[in-house]
């Protein structure tokens, strides 16, 4: 179950010439695609291009009928490899996954890929996440395309320009026999907008088709002496097509007037950036139009020397704004400079920060401090001069608490980690490593579990030094959407076959949770189009996993400890491997929610579980929170003035998981939670019942109040 249904969007991408669509930038390059005659698409899901592998998911009927072929991959190396069905057929290709993150997986495909080239248009559609918001290492995509020499699109971020750009890379591809990596900002993913469609294309060659005709080329395997070919090739030849094409067919853009003494180059995903600050100057308006000459960099690799040189003629001065770090295309600015006539001036990571996101603010400061050096008449008058300090502005962490990032309310994974708190309580603290998704926010407080995480999949392999057979056995955690991508060859293999002593927890939470609940090989859900409820057990004792222990229900927090117990103390040799299984509540509630609220709507008997503290019982020590960490989870003062200390409490975002009381019970807390089923719709009798316990309450505590002592008249 995907984080988000894409069913209705997705008839919009049947539209045809003379229509307008509208929508995210997500949908615009699914239809981009379509409308260019792709073949065949496929990736890995990945915030922020998770959306795009969801709505071709959604949009099957439609590929199938124009003979697309649509495959989820299991990981971003299969989805790269996927591409080589280009190089000896004329098909176009795409494939999509996350950033650097996902670049890294796939780099072993992609450079094989750039080094045999294709013959069908290939493109790789890369999400780039980056800037403070990222949920990976601050890594840009850029170095592997100029490493493997892939050609990198960077379009600006509105819908025409994104439309446009996937046609561009595929005819790009195809004019220089290159791969092409079309990077999509954070931004661009979700920016809403219009476009004119055109017509939907059929593949002039299906991969059905190509099945029935199959072709080699030896020279295109990557193999001594052809592997020494392929690079005299790009140099000599894939390399001349790719910058003849990008200056023919006018991929770059040059924005305001012909001439100035000062210019600006971008790259063309900070496109919108720079006019927002230049506006914000009075030298631009809303519609882009600008005073200064700017050089967008729609295709920020390869360079292209000649237009750079036309656009830096006639001026004292060059400003490059380059979001990330290294400063690759100033640096080959820089060379192109220094092997011209030229004696102009270019500025970029001098005047702006080396790394971070260029927000709005440090565009316009940038921006503003270049203008000061060169032009300084272009400024207002309000700018603020270099020696005049800056506003004060107010430091808001002392007013907004932080939110470090954690466990939704009633995740199944939060048990998980409490038991094992508990287990580490009775035996010691362990050497633990963690893994990619969801489970990295037990390194967190309150839990402070796990230390490392080195890839996706990669847990247990990350505890591989430590696993020699001390005193102690070191726990690694992974989760299904890592075990299914990467975990099962390169941990749970790499401790089967290295006869490892350590503890491995694999988190079920029944999806690829992390990247949006897409489905994964082990899902306990029926999809039509995937195999699902494939057991996770059974993968491991097919790799010679002995000892096995399978838990269905997480939220029992005593079998959870006493699991964990077991597995560190047991004499038992080779790997132990414990599978915690429990449904992404997240999901479960997308799922249940609506059926819930419906079916209450329609005047049906509905019981929903809800947990509550007892303020009486509950001491105030607030053990219960340190073990469990649940957003619901609070505190709250009382009116007792013989009770200083505020008691636990819960408030209206609990799901009724029982996590909390599970936990009090397994530490041995206080009994102060309880449980109770608010009945929607109740029946005649339940009304009755309810009005008769509700006033026979009412008298006992009538009764009780008129007992207690008044500290009132003593106080006076």
């Amino acid at each position: 179950m995907a984080e988000r249904s894409f069913k209705k969007e997705v008839e919009h991408l049947r539209a045809g010439e003379g229509e307008t669509f509208t929508g995210e930038g997500i949908l615009a390059l699914t239809k981009a695609l379509l409308e260019n005659g792709v073949g065949y698409v496929g990736g890995y899901q990945g915030a922020p291009i998770s959306h795009l592998m969801d709505v071709l998911a959604d949009a099957q009927d439609l590929l199938d009928e124009l003979g697309v072929r649509f495959e989820a991959n299991a990981s971003e190396a299969a989805a790269a490899a996927m591409l080589s069905a280009s190089v000896h057929y004329p098909i176009r290709g795409a494939v999509t996954f996350k950033g650097s993150v996902g670049v890294n997986v796939a780099s072993d495909a992609l450079a094989n890929l750039s080094s045999s080239g294709v013959n069908g248009g290939a493109i790789v559609i890369v999400g780039e996440d980056y800037g403070e918001g990222s949920s990976i290492m601050q890594e840009r995509s850029h170095a592997f395309a100029m490493k493997s020499q892939f050609w990198l699109m960077d379009p600006r971020p509105n819908l025409p320009c994104i439309v446009k750009s996937v046609g561009d890379s595929f005819e790009l591809s195809e004019a220089s026999n290159t791969p092409v990596m079309l990077m999509v900002r954070i931004r661009g993913c979700h920016v809403t907008g219009t476009f004119d469609c055109k017509d939907n294309v059929p593949p002039p060659l299906t991969v059905r088709d190509a099945l029935s005709n199959p072709q080699r080329d030896f020279n295109r395997v990557v193999l001594p002496p052809m592997s020494f070919a392929h690079e005299h090739d790009k140099i000599s030849n894939r390399w001349p097509a790719a910058v003849k094409f990008i200056q023919e067919q006018g991929l770059n853009e040059f924005f305001g007037p012909d001439q100035g003494e000062i210019g600006i180059i971008c790259q063309g995903g900070m496109y919108n950036s720079v006019i927002r600050a230049l506006q914000r100057l009075g030298l631009a308006d809303i519609y882009g139009n600008t005073e200064l000459p700017l050089y967008c960099l729609n295709v920020t690799y390869p360079l292209v020397d000649e237009e750079f040189i036309q656009f830096a003629k006639g001026k004292k001065g060059l400003l490059i704004i380059e979001e990330g770090q290294p400063e690759f295309i100033e640096q080959g600015l820089s060379t192109i400079l220094l092997r011209s006539d030229l004696s102009v001036k270019l500025h970029g990571k001098d005047i702006f920060p080396m790394a971070g996101e260029y927000t709005g603010q440090v565009m316009l400061d940038g921006i503003t401090e270049f203008l000061r050096q060169y032009a300084p008449g272009l400024l207002p008058g309000q700018t603020r001069a270099p020696n005049q300090p800056a506003p004060d502005i107010p430091d808001l962490s002392q007013t907004v608490p932080i939110r470090p990032p954690g466990f939704c309310t009633g995740c199944p994974e939060r048990p998980i980690f409490a038991a094992l708190k508990l287990a580490q309580q009775e035996l010691g603290e362990h050497q633990i490593s963690a893994d990619i998704g969801c489970h990295l926010f037990a390194c967190l407080p309150p839990f402070d579990i796990g230390g490392a995480t080195m890839g996706y999949g990669l847990g247990p392999a990350s505890n591989a030094a430590f696993d020699g057979g001390g005193e102690k056995r070191p726990i690694s955690i992974l989760g299904d959407g890592g075990f299914w991508h990467n975990g099962l060859s390169s941990s749970i293999g790499n401790m089967v076959f290295n006869k490892s002593d350590g503890v491995a927890v694999i988190v079920d939470n029944y999806y690829s949770a992390a990247t949006g609940g897409q489905d994964v090989m082990s899902s306990r859900a029926d999809n039509p189009t995937k195999s699902t409820q494939n057991p996770i057990s059974k993968a491991l004792k097919g790799v010679g996993v002995d000892w096995v222990r399978q838990i269905d229900r997480t939220y029992d927090v005593g079998k959870m400890r006493d699991t964990f117990r077991e597995a560190l103390t047991t004499d038992a040799q080779g790997p132990k491997v414990i599978v915690a299984s429990s449904e992404c509540m997240l999901n479960r509630q997308r799922r249940e929610k609506p059926l819930r609220n419906k079916m209450i709507k329609e005047g049906q008997r509905m019981e929903v579980p809800r947990f509550g503290v007892d303020e009486d019982v509950c001491t105030g020590d607030h053990a219960c929170i340190r073990l469990s960490g649940c957003p619901s989870l609070s505190v709250k003062h009382l009116d007792d003035p013989l009770r200083d200390d505020p008691v636990a409490a819960i408030d209206q975002s609990c799901v009724g998981c029982g996590n909390c009381g599970e936990v009090a019970d397994a530490a041995v807390l206080c009994p102060s939670f309880y449980r109770a089923d608010v009945v929607h719709n109740p029946g005649r009798f339940e009304t009755w019942w309810g009005r008769m316990s509700t006033r026979c309450i009412s008298w006992l505590q009538t009764r009780r109040a008129a007992h207690r002592i008044d500290f009132s008249e003593v106080a006076k």
